[in-house]
């Protein structure tokens, strides 16, 4: 690491928000980077929560013995499942716990399995936490397993992370463009499947659109009350179709043996990168879009200055 980065990298721990990426590349490694973060939170008085799959939850209990009292742990497995619902309902809602306390949080929103659908929305998650946590006082430590991920997510870590560490050394990444690489992934959506079903909708349809959120759903043979999320995240986005995007859209519909996939297509451009992520403050205004994420298992969306299509899957 050259002078100058190291000087980079002393400037950035000392920002109120810190937002770094460990790369491991075993127990040892893994357990050394995640320990050294807890342990100098603990003796801080931080607040300190651990989301990462369940099997490195284990290792991390194990480690901290009956330190593991004091650390609040989510299996991201689940709750991140939808890598939407991570920054509202596991980062923001860690912070919102604790007001006005620094606190530390170790996540680990990609592992080894991702699906390929399931990646592009891990890193454009990754992106918004630089923009989601500005100026807030909080340290992230994003988990990536150098030895099993693909070598293109670890080098999409350096464009997600400002500081990066690896073997023991912390350093500003050279590489870091949470917008660019933001705007990298949004790209236009595959094709639907042969069969699938399509309903324009304008005002005055949105029972239509129910109605056919719920016969895939039925087909599908999801739970009943999995069927009613579906159907309130579609409402929400077939109706910002019509407030907000020209009074119209499309509605397709699919199912194939894993999931149950919708998808609302319309003439908007959505600029807002953080549509959707952020934690409602007060009022209704900008919890419509927040809620789809929570509401399903995956969200996909491009957008562009000819129109958005947005995808929202449940899984069967």
């Amino acid at each position: 690491m050259t002078a100058r980065n190291a000087a980079i990298a002393g400037d950035r721990f000392s920002e109120p928000f810190v937002h770094a990426a460990l790369l491991y590349h075993d127990a040892a490694t893994f357990l050394d980077g995640t320990m050294n973060f807890i342990y100098e939170g603990v003796s801080l008085g931080e607040p300190v929560a651990v989301a990462a799959p369940s099997a490195n939850i284990r290792l991390i209990r194990e480690r901290l013995g009956a330190f593991a009292e004091v650390v609040s742990f989510t299996d991201m497995q689940e709750a991140g499942r939808n890598p939407g619902r991570i920054i509202p309902w596991v980062l923001s809602k860690f912070m919102d716990e604790h007001p006005g306390k620094r606190v530390r949080v170790i996540g680990e929103p990609v592992w080894p399995g991702r699906s390929d659908d399931e990646y592009p929305a891990c890193v454009q998650h990754e992106a918004m936490i630089n923009v989601a946590f500005q100026g807030r006082e909080a340290s992230i430590l994003c988990l990536y397993d150098a030895g099993h991920l693909e070598s293109h997510m670890v080098k999409d870590s350096y464009a997600t992370h400002p500081m990066m560490i690896d073997a023991g050394a912390r350093f500003a990444s050279d590489a870091y463009d949470p917008h660019g690489i933001a705007e990298t992934y949004n790209v236009p959506l595959p094709e639907p499947p042969f069969g699938a079903t399509t309903l324009r909708f304008e005002v005055g349809d949105l029972v239509k659109v129910r109605r056919a959120v719920a016969e895939v759903g039925l087909d599908a043979e999801l739970p009943p009350d999995r069927i009613v999320d579906l159907q309130s995240a579609v409402n929400e986005l077939a109706t910002n179709s019509i407030m907000h995007a020209g009074g119209s859209g499309t509605l397709r519909t699919w199912r194939d043996e894993e999931r149950v996939v919708c998808e609302v297509r319309d003439f908007g451009n959505l600029t807002d990168m953080m549509a959707g992520r952020l934690r409602p403050t007060g009022g209704r205004g900008g919890r419509g879009l927040v809620m789809v994420h929570f509401l399903v298992d995956l969200v996909q969306r491009h957008t562009c200055q000819t129109g958005t299509t947005t995808r929202v899957h449940v899984l069967r």
